[in-house]
């Protein structure tokens, strides 16, 4: 009888020493913006326009070590963040994510091809360096540069020979990963902004799909990455059609994205996006109203201030089965820019700003959970869920949504969250301002209150 306890004690470690070795992590880096001209003042980084928090003109002022909310990332801010990832996370780190747009907005337009390459180059061999044992899979933003053959020779150290060929072509490949299941899958989202009968794009949708249903039919599962997402800006008021900044892709090819990620979701397990600079998720749903797929933006190392506002720098890192690609959790870090800058010594302090399990109290990242907590997010009264949403979403920049996020900037949020077709999303917002219209309310009412409200009169699509 001991033998049999025994042996049953042994399938067991055994069973959890397999679970445990295939536990790893994965870091994700996006929208560094690298300005070399930072603190340069006839190059447009020298002066403050705006007060990071209240929106009203400054005198001029210095800039700080590690940057300013109104400027992008300078060398001390990145290196700060490349050290923050050696230190805090570097063993079992699988693979690193790297979303695109490494270069300033101004230095994208303005600089020569072989001067933005050099600073390609300067980022590439920091991450190098930082991590000298790991793959770095990098995806195009709108801001590099277009030199697709050049960029294959920086990065052919973390690009396998078959990816190549596709990358060089179109700027998108994927990583087979040969003993395992999870595959990755990294696509050229520029192309999503072309015209419906463009042939690069036409092109890398025909590779998509092949690619595709050659995974689904082996039974492997996938991560899509890119840069820009589908869907809206949930920061962007106002509708789609008085807002270009609404729509990321065209619509052709927005709609085209969905119906690949629902005819395909059972082997997709993950979608991974920067673009936006803020901290959000996206839910994609069935034809029957089912939550069928998921997609994590996550915010930028640029803290940056744009026209749907400024952010915090942050660094996320992911924890999953690194087999069958299940996402297991994620733990945000960021760096208090203002509060670094102030320090006498100028120390760059990132921190832990919250884990994804703790911070949600959900204990998987699913479609279904996900549904689940953009449901809660217009929850009656005082809303914890909407609050840490809303706080996370600036990388706790702005951290009180009752001053600064009223009805109408919270469903946008949440429209923009579920509603990733664009008509889908206009209805929506459609919706939320006829009921706001229709209202009787003659003084403002607590806004997660009215999101209740508005929510009820949301029809989903079935």
């Amino acid at each position: 009888m001991w033998w049999v306890y025994f042996q049953g004690f042994i399938l067991v470690a055994a069973a959890g020493r397999e679970s445990y070795e295939r536990i790893a992590y994965f870091w994700h880096i996006t929208d560094i913006h690298f300005n070399p001209h930072h603190g340069d003042a006839k190059k447009g980084c020298g002066r403050s326009e705006y007060d990071s928090v209240s929106s009203t003109r400054n005198q001029r002022r210095s800039m700080g070590k590690y940057g300013d909310y109104t400027c992008d990332a300078p060398w001390e801010l990145i290196e700060s963040a490349s050290k923050t990832m050696m230190n805090r996370q570097n063993d079992n780190v699988d693979f690193v994510l790297w979303t695109g747009d490494a270069l300033s907005h101004n230095n994208a337009k303005k600089l020569h091809e072989n001067v933005k390459l050099q600073l390609l180059q300067n980022l590439t061999d920091l991450l190098m360096k930082t991590f000298s044992s790991q793959f770095v899979f990098p995806a195009l933003g709108h801001d590099d540069p277009m030199a697709k053959k050049e960029l294959g020779k920086m990065w052919s150290r973390w690009l396998p020979t078959d990816s190549m060929h596709t990358f060089a072509k179109g700027g998108y490949y994927m990583i087979d990963r040969k003993m395992l299941r999870l595959q990755i899958i990294v696509l050229n989202t520029n192309l999503m902004r072309r015209g419906d009968n463009d042939e690069e794009a036409t092109e890398q949708w025909r590779w998509l799909h092949t690619v595709l249903e050659k995974f689904q039919l082996d039974r492997k599962t996938v991560y899509l990455v890119g840069h820009m997402p589908p869907g809206s800006h949930e920061r962007q008021r106002g509708f789609p059609q008085a807002h270009a900044a609404h729509l990321v892709y065209t619509d052709y090819h927005n709609r085209k994205y969905l119906e690949l990620v629902r005819k395909f979701a059972d082997i997709i397990v993950g979608q991974f996006f920067g673009h936006l600079h803020s901290d959000t998720f996206r839910v994609i749903y069935g034809e029957r109203g089912r939550p069928v797929s998921w997609a994590l933006l996550a915010p930028s190392i640029t803290p940056k201030r744009s026209s749907e506002g400024a952010n915090n720098p942050g660094l996320r890192i992911y924890k999953f089965d690194k087999d069958t690609g299940q996402v297991l959790d994620y733990t945000q870090y960021y760096l208090d820019l203002s509060q670094a800058n102030s320090k006498s010594k100028g120390e760059a302090n990132w921190s832990i700003e919250y884990t994804f399990s703790s911070y949600y109290g959900i204990s998987e990242i699913t479609p279904n959970t996900l549904h689940q907590l953009a449901d809660k997010l217009t929850a009656v009264n005082h809303n914890t869920f909407f609050d840490r949403y809303y706080t996370a979403n600036s990388v706790k920049l702005y951290s009180n949504p009752h001053q600064s996020c009223d009805a109408n900037c919270a469903h946008n949020h949440y429209c923009a969250i579920t509603r990733v077709d664009y008509e889908e999303f206009a209805h929506c917002l459609k919706t939320a301002a006829s009921a706001l219209a229709s209202s009787s309310f003659l003084v403002p009412v607590p806004n997660l209150s009215l999101i209740v409200l508005i929510s009820i009169l949301v029809i989903i699509k079935v």
